[in-house]
């Protein structure tokens, strides 16, 4: 795992290497084992190393062989053994088992093709010497980040994160307006936008081309829902998905320095370890968790109870509002764009506490997003019966839900009864976006003036999530709630959470359930088996486990990865809060009306409401704000 730069100047000029430098070491955090800066004319590359893979002989910038290649990549790529032997025989003389090596010499043989021969996680530039060519790539869930900008005289700038573009004096901390408007609904800002105007993000699925100062960005990955799907039958089905997952687990225990797993007592982490306990001795195994005081958040003794039964080296630590307020200023720091989901804080404790253990880290993102295992899921056959109520009676309804008392556990009755109530009339496309939102435009709680709002127009909002809907509606509309979720959340807000929290320590985390061939199996296989004949989130999973996990793991509730933020923001959170929300301070800004923020804080601290995530959002904002200095 690493940290990649890239700077690309139309013929003529060439870049600065002090700049260059500047810019890589701005990512030591991704890689702090070693560094690489490679110029030749108008082309410049950087990397920062985390060693995992050839610990000796994999340092970059990488040339293939015959040096007519030069690569800088962030990942890892698991089949990179079983591609060397058709290289070898096309030619290719490789002299060390770095997975660098391998895919420098793929991308010399493959071209634009290279992205779909590999199993990984990757983000990666090849500069063509010999054509002046770039091509750059991210792999098709999004696991590993690349951002892009512009300059006035044509040049490309590339890195792994913004702060190394922001290092170059063209590229300056400006807000976008339109992320700024997609970020307080999605609380996380989508590809291909970024927070700072004039920078772009690669999106999942796509590869970049640039040769003398033409730019062009497309994707290389094909659907994967709306395929004829195989016969087979449920046990068939499951099956498949097991043995698929144990093959994914094994591929990434890849590693020449230790590796460890996230066990947060939920089935994805628990699945995976027990999956590596059959690849050979449990005892080995070291596992990491998170425990927090409040009992609606807490799962470690789930936990406690998965490494119990395979006897694994267990290690876990107590998450406390002194530890929140300890870490806010980093991971404002390492972030790089406003992000509000609240996990990030633990993940990032955790990351922290695995890294004194481990280099590697696997961990279950993707399980409910492939497999339906979110609340949603089950909250959208209800909607649909909800969406034929007469309008007076949703009304009333929506008054008695208002009426329920505030509480601020997890998945308190009243946030879950207001949050359904949000997106039940939506059209089917908007469902999902309006359940997860912290604002929608027009709403009494909208926060954003007028003339910034009008940046975005309502459409271009939803179609965030719309457009994957409508690309896989075809395949049914559960699959094509799961695509939305694949295209949008995932990567945008999970795997972003993941990358940035661990690497922030300089720990790798790899996502077994994102494995090429358990990601098509999982497209592929049907919807009824991934919800149950009676709304079983991730049934399939559970039917897979059942004999491995303990039941009480398969059956449980789930709970998320969430940390008390609702009753922290009326106690140790309040006096920060009410500095960065003061109504000065918003005003001066010029971004958001200040008395809707007053309005919402106020309602917050007296418990007439529950604005965790209104006000996590604007915060988190702030936050990024203050630390980079950003104006509109």
């Amino acid at each position: 795992m690493c940290g990649i730069v890239g700077w690309f100047c139309p013929p003529g000029s060439q870049p600065d290497p002090a700049l260059l430098d500047a810019m890589t070491d701005s990512l030591a955090h991704r890689g702090p084992d070693g560094r690489g800066v490679w110029i030749e004319g108008s082309a410049g590359l950087g990397h920062r190393r985390l060693s995992i893979v050839d610990v000796a002989h994999g340092a970059q910038p990488m040339l293939s062989a015959d040096g007519s290649h030069v690569i800088t990549f962030n990942g890892e790529i698991y089949n990179h053994l079983a591609l060397r032997p058709e290289l070898e025989r096309k030619g290719h003389r490789m002299v060390t088992s770095s997975d660098t090596e391998t895919l420098v010499h793929a991308a010399q043989q493959h071209g634009a093709l290279t992205p779909s021969v590999l199993n990984g996680m990757f983000a990666y530039a090849v500069w063509d010497r010999d054509t002046q060519t770039l091509r750059a790539a991210r792999d098709r869930m999004g696991q590993k980040p690349l951002y892009y900008a512009q300059l006035k005289d044509g040049s490309l700038l590339l890195a792994s994160e913004p702060k190394a573009l922001l290092r170059h004096p063209e590229v300056e901390p400006r807000i976008d307006r339109e992320a700024l408007a997609l970020y307080l609904t999605y609380e996380y800002v989508p590809a291909p936008y970024s927070a700072f105007a004039g920078i772009r993000k690669l999106a999942p699925g796509q590869q970049l081309t640039w040769r003398h100062g033409e730019l062009r960005v497309e994707g290389w990955a094909s659907a994967l829902f709306g395929r004829a799907t195989p016969r087979r039958s449920a046990d068939e089905w499951i099956a498949d998905l097991r043995n698929t997952l144990g093959r994914s687990v094994e591929r990434r225990l890849m590693s020449d320095v230790p590796l460890g797993v996230f066990l947060s007592g939920g089935i994805d982490s628990s699945t995976l370890v027990a999956l590596m306990a059959e690849q050979g001795n449990a005892s080995s195994i070291e596992t990491f968790s998170i425990a927090f005081d409040d009992p609606s958040f807490d799962e470690s003794s789930y936990a406690r109870q998965v490494a119990g039964h395979f006897g694994t080296k267990h290690r876990e630590h107590t998450f406390t509002a002194d530890d929140l307020i300890a870490l806010l200023p980093s991971l404002t720091a390492c972030m790089d764009e406003p992000f509000a989901d609240a996990s990030l804080l633990p993940t990032h404790l955790l990351s922290c506490f695995t890294r004194e253990s481990v280099t590697v880290a696997l961990g279950g993102d993707g399980g409910d997003e492939l497999l339906m295992g979110y609340s949603t899921f089950r909250a959208d056959p209800a909607a649909e019966v909800y969406s034929h109520t007469p309008g007076a009676a949703h009304r009333a309804l929506v008054a008695a839900v208002d009426r329920i008392p505030v509480r601020t556990s997890n998945f308190s009755l009243d946030f879950v009864a207001k949050s359904f109530m949000r997106g039940a009339h939506a059209p089917r496309r908007e469902r999902h976006a309006r359940w997860l939102s912290s604002f929608l435009p027009g709403d009494a709680d909208d926060p954003l003036l007028p003339e910034h709002r009008a940046a975005l127009s309502e459409r271009r909002l939803f179609d965030v999530m719309g457009v994957p809907y409508d690309q896989a509606v075809g395949a049914g509309h559960d699959q094509a709630v799961s695509a939305q979720y694949l295209a949008t959340y995932l990567p945008g807000d999970i795997l972003t959470k993941v990358d940035r929290a661990s690497m922030a320590t300089s720990l790798e985390v790899r996502a077994p359930f994102l494995d090429p061939e358990c990601v098509r199996v999982c497209a592929n296989m049907p919807a009824r088996l991934k919800r149950g004949p009676r709304w079983q989130l991730k049934y399939a999973l559970k039917e897979a486990m059942r004999g491995t996990l303990p039941d009480e793991i398969l059956d449980r509730k789930k709970k998320g990865f969430g940390i008390p933020v609702a009753e922290w923001l009326k106690g140790p959170l309040r006096s920060e809060m009410q500095r960065l929300l003061a109504a000065t301070r918003i005003e001066d800004a010029g971004i958001f009306d200040s008395r809707v923020v007053d309005r919402l804080v106020a309602a917050h601290l007296s418990g007439k409401r529950d604005c965790r995530k209104q006000l996590w959002t604007l915060m988190m904002f702030e936050y990024w704000r203050e630390e980079h200095g950003a104006r509109l």
